[in-house]
């Protein structure tokens, strides 16, 4: 990341996705291993891990192709941004680029689901991007570290609107 500008990661998809997962912009840890959610605080691998049975400590790989083997894809809202640090609420407004989801979808058609892993998240893509009509949004509680909730209300959540 230099003089604090924020590339984002390229999606995680494959096969026939039915649902995708939106962070706002990578972390300074995910961008330094390239790696979604690269934080070891983050839940997102630990809820994943237990909603589809793998180890959430498993080789990135793994768990890539554990999430695409469920239907599942992972992605950004932001593909570029300006930010000191890792939190959504230190990014640049006026910096924001969104990503081209227009041509997302139309490359996976079979996504009808967008889950939101954080207001950040959602509030910018309401804002900056194309929203096909037939797909359905919710939001989950943020699984940052900087969002204390207990683990396990963030797991219940997350497994009541997964459906697992």
């Amino acid at each position: 990341m230099q003089d604090n500008v924020v590339t984002g990661l390229p999606p995680i998809v494959g096969g026939q996705p039915v649902a995708l997962f939106l962070g706002n912009a990578p972390s300074v840890l995910s961008l330094a291993r390239q790696q979604y959610y690269g934080n070891p605080r983050n839940a997102f691998w630990p809820i994943m891990g237990s909603l589809l049975g793998f180890a959430p400590d498993a080789p990135y790989p793994q768990r890539t192709a554990a999430l695409m083997a469920a239907g599942h894809a992972v992605w950004d809202v932001l593909a570029f941004c300006r930010r000191t640090g890792s939190l959504d609420s230190a990014v640049e407004r006026e910096s924001m680029v969104v990503n081209d989801f227009e041509t997302f979808f139309a490359t996976w058609p079979t996504i009808r689901r967008v889950y939101f892993t954080g207001g950040a998240a959602q509030i910018n893509y309401r804002r900056l991007a194309f929203a096909p009509p037939e797909v359905e949004y919710v939001r989950l509680p943020s699984t940052s570290p900087a969002h204390t909730v207990p683990f396990e209300v963030k797991l219940a959540a997350w497994r009541t609107a997964l459906g697992y």
